[in-house]
């Protein structure tokens, strides 16, 4: 079941929100009760991709759990150490079979000159997500950080539908806490307001910017082999946009669903596209992620404490397995490798910057945001492509071919509120002028949108009537433009 359809919106939604609530005011003895019925909701949610999945995430709960309650209760350290490396192999075998065993046995098959038959593993929506989730919950219990928690209230941590499936990556005392909290179990109006108000944003940008790009982005990945510059370009930035509001969409659409249920779930990005640096653009991209490799990865391997050498080393292993968290491809890899080792550049020219001085840095500040924005370009055409060989031909379309842009691409791009607002525009007469502006208009929009208004993190959503019709039209004018469902991008990882 995804957000952006009817039966979530007008079925699923209202039943979970009422159920929940309606058995929390029959009284404190219903709490259990009403934490069970959140968790069956959960599990529907879940099982509507596919009922399968249900058994591999209540057997991941169940194991967790258990190990969990292992660690509370065993005092001796070799004990507890070889419960938690149980609980890492666990975890991390789970991931590998389902999201990785195929892509290792292939490249160790061709790497042997063998010829292996390999059955094609299902992969589990969210998996990474609720995988890492419980990762940090059992290494927070191993070093006595977690308090006594019962199986439903744990359960419900990882299973909650808003965050389930493509984040936040949740710890556990951000939203346990909460569920324990009985002033929690009464609906707030003002943080429902809010909530409304962030899932129709999230909504609208899913279904008017990034489901808008999305066609014109894989038919420029289909026919990489024969894109002009401009149209490698245009495709390039397409998809930059796309997955930003793809992502960025959900994210704000389940810190909406959290506050109905009257639950704070953590900021996920914060303008990453007004980044000055590499550095600054993980400070502000999928901060939750950022969140767990810093403290469950590069601080136990030694952070930036052991020399610069084995600095350098531990970001390339952080972006190594940020590369492999989002799939089983060279391309994330690659694509992993190559942020790591911006940041090892980065760190290593700090002391240059210092010399500058901060008046020549704030006079370069559009220089630094350029390259920035080009590296992420960059970035993303990799993470988009089906191979690092699709990738440089489209970087050598980008830079040899010709200046055309065929019609068929900018199709993709006629929309009527661009057509309208083109009406206002002193333009040459033309179809294909027309379509051109059209696209770039639009890119200038998505441009502004990330760069120009404060990101949810920072402003205070505002409540009085104006606000509130707004967000009714624009939640009226995504009902509308739902059409056929489209996935989420970030389900794939």
């Amino acid at each position: 079941m995804s957000f952006n359809s009817y039966l979530f919106i007008f079925l699923f939604l209202p039943l979970a929100w009422a159920g929940y609530f309606g058995l929390h005011r029959l009284g404190a003895r219903m709490a259990p009760v009403a934490k069970l019925y959140l968790i069956g909701m959960s599990l529907w949610f879940y099982g509507y991709f596919h009922p399968w999945y249900l058994l591999l995430l209540m057997s991941s709960i169940g194991v967790n759990y258990l190990l969990y309650r292992g660690l509370r209760t065993i005092r001796e350290n070799r004990m507890r150490h070889l419960l938690l490396l149980a609980g890492l192999a666990f975890n991390i075998g789970l991931i590998f079979y389902f999201k990785y065993f195929a892509f290792f046995a292939s490249n160790l098959s061709r790497l042997l000159g063998t010829d292996w038959t390999l059955r094609e593993v299902l992969l589990p929506l969210g998996i990474s997500f609720f995988t890492f989730q419980q990762i940090s919950f059992l290494i927070d219990a191993w070093r006595n950080e977690t308090g006594d928690y019962k199986l439903t209230d744990y359960a419900l941590f990882v299973s909650f539908f808003p965050q389930l499936v493509a984040g936040p990556i949740v710890l556990h005392t951000e939203l346990i806490p909460q569920l324990q909290d009985p002033q929690r179990a009464k609906p707030d109006p003002g943080m429902m307001v809010r909530g409304i108000q962030l899932f129709t944003l999230g909504l609208a940008k899913k279904l008017l910017l990034a489901d808008v790009l999305g066609p014109a982005v894989a038919w420029g990945y289909t026919w990489s082999m024969e894109l002009s510059a401009l149209e490698a370009a245009l495709v390039i930035l397409s998809y930059t946009f796309q997955i930003y509001f793809d992502f960025s969409g959900y994210s704000d659409m389940a810190i909406g669903l959290g506050l109905l249920f009257h639950l704070e779930l953590p900021a996920n990005f914060r303008s990453p596209y007004r980044a000055l640096s590499i550095t600054d653009f993980w400070r502000r991209w999928h901060l939750t992620l950022t969140r767990f490799l810093t403290h469950y990865i590069y601080i136990p391997l030694g952070g930036n404490r052991r020399g610069r050498l084995r600095t350098y080393g531990n970001i390339l292993v952080v972006f190594l397995v940020s590369g492999l968290w989002h799939g089983a491809n060279w391309t994330f890899i690659l694509w992993g490798l190559l942020h790591g080792l911006c940041q090892c550049l980065e760190r290593a020219c700090g002391k240059l910057s210092e010399r500058l001085g901060p008046q020549l840095l704030s006079i370069l500040l559009p220089l630094r945001w350029a390259v920035t924005f080009g590296l992420v370009n960059l970035g993303w055409a990799l993470f988009r492509a089906d191979s690092v060989g699709q990738w440089g031909e489209l970087l050598t379309r980008f830079t040899t071919g010709d200046r055309t842009v065929r019609t068929e691409l900018l199709e993709f791009y006629r929309l009527p509120k661009i057509r309208y607002m083109l009406r206002f525009l002193p333009l040459p007469e033309g179809e294909q002028t027309e379509l051109i502006a059209s696209a770039l208009l639009l890119m200038a929009i998505c441009l502004c949108l990330c760069l120009l208004p404060r990101n949810n993190a920072e402003r205070e959503l505002k409540t009085n009537h104006l606000s509130l019709a707004v967000t009714a039209a624009l939640f009226l004018v995504c009902i509308i433009s739902l059409g056929q469902v489209s996935v989420f991008l970030y389900f794939n990882f």
